[in-house]
């Protein structure tokens, strides 16, 4: 005959148990919800539109800073760049023979453009440096440089940011004058702004 072991029988008789209650725990069954629109149309429901909840937090909102906006109904928005160049909002600086340093007359200068500057915040400058037709074209160029770059400094020691302006240097191969005496040297020895993006 079959020998049966007790362990065997224990085990199988706690998996019948396991089994039984597990069934009797089941709750009633419920029929499927109904698509929206009645039927079984075999597609997904529409999901409902979302709730637009204010936030539960008491802190307060910090608005995202911007750039001042524009003067509206100003002129000079609705100018193009060219117009804006030819109309010399931005007024030049001028320098001694062979030198690249800033007198009072040029600090006036670059304090009036700096106000134009912060009321216009868009605007891009390039600072050229510009020399009078004596000495060679490299002297000249490097000479155009500093005067350029100082008058840069000077604008961003005011309060104007350094990625809006830009330099160049000229040297002496666009006069203001094209004469050849002092009166025309005096002119052409200066740091001319112009607006390149706004």
């Amino acid at each position: 005959m079959f020998r049966v072991r007790i362990p065997q029988i224990m085990a199988i008789v706690v998996a019948l148990a396991v089994v039984t209650a597990c069934s009797s725990n089941k709750g009633p069954v419920m029929p499927p919800t109904p698509f929206p629109g009645g039927g079984d149309s075999g597609t997904p429901p529409v999901p409902p539109p979302p709730v637009n909840r204010q936030p539960t937090t008491t802190e307060p909102v910090v608005p995202t800073p911007t750039a001042p906006a524009p003067v509206s109904g100003d002129p000079l928005n609705a100018m193009a760049i060219d117009d804006v160049n030819r109309s010399s909002v931005l007024k030049p600086v001028f320098f001694l023979y062979d030198s690249d340093q800033l007198d009072d007359a040029a600090r006036t200068a670059l304090s009036e453009n700096s106000q134009m500057l912060k009321k216009y915040p868009l605007w891009v400058i390039t600072v050229e440096g510009h020399c009078d037709e004596r000495g060679s074209a490299e002297y000249n160029l490097a000479l155009g440089d500093r005067r350029a770059q100082a008058a840069r400094t000077y604008l961003v020691s005011l309060g104007v940011p350094a990625d809006r302006l830009r330099t160049v240097s000229y040297g002496k191969e666009f006069p203001f004058d094209p004469g050849h005496d002092e009166d025309a040297w005096i002119k052409n020895r200066r740091a001319q702004f112009m607006v390149t993006a706004k």
